[in-house]
């Protein structure tokens, strides 16, 4: 199977939100190199919620930086065929477009998400939210629009420069790709963009890197 398939679930950030209605427990499907990847079923849908857990060596700006830096996404994101900024509301909010490239047959997927980031003034712990925007480019020939989808990153600090790191994630890709299969590879995928990303924020370019809205 190729694997950009495990992209789908695994790389795409962004759901609706996280329901409230009763879950199962969490069940961790993968573990190495530090990185653990769990899947929970949601009643509410047939797919999973898929959450990842790890650790780095870091500032809280660093890793923020990164998240936030939309053209290097195609460094760490895996199989991202195309991204654009859109729209830079203010230092701590963009809106941002993204391809994702899908074995033929299957038609690519795009999104368009509000990304923002929020810090608690008590625990210093960092949110990077991503709702989709489906609406706010047209729909383009032989491209699906992924609708409903919406992540999570939680920024803790922890001692010794490190930071815990849990990315949590929902998503509809849209079209006719069914469940089970996206299902089938939830855990390798996010494995793979968590690694890449332990990988970019190491980049001289985040090492000294201060934002006004990150405090330490």
């Amino acid at each position: 199977m190729n694997g950009k398939w495990l992209f789908l679930t695994g790389c795409i950030l962004f759901f609706t939100g996280f329901s409230s209605a009763a879950q199962t427990d969490w069940e961790l499907k993968a573990e190495k190199e530090g990185i653990q990847v769990y899947t929970k079923q949601m009643d509410s849908s047939p797919l999973k919620t898929i959450k990842a857990v790890f650790t780095i060596s870091t500032s809280l700006a660093g890793l923020t930086a990164v998240l936030m830096d939309i053209n290097s996404s195609m460094d760490w994101v895996y199989a991202t065929k195309k991204i654009a900024l859109l729209k830079k509301i203010s230092p701590a909010e963009l809106v941002y477009y993204s391809e994702i490239e899908i074995p033929w047959p299957v038609s690519n997927r795009d999104f368009i998400v509000d990304l923002i980031v929020s810090q608690d003034e008590k625990t210093k712990v960092v949110t990077v939210a991503g709702r989709s925007k489906p609406g706010y480019l047209p729909v383009y020939k032989n491209i699906v629009r992924i609708r409903q989808s919406y992540s999570k990153w939680l920024i803790t600090p922890l001692q010794n420069g490190l930071v815990k790191i849990e990315y949590l994630l929902e998503v509809d890709p849209g079209g006719s790709v069914p469940a089970w299969l996206i299902n089938l590879f939830a855990a390798k995928g996010p494995f793979e963009t968590c690694k890449k990303l332990r990988e970019q924020v190491r980049k001289p370019a985040y090492s000294h890197i201060n934002l006004p809205f990150i405090k330490e």
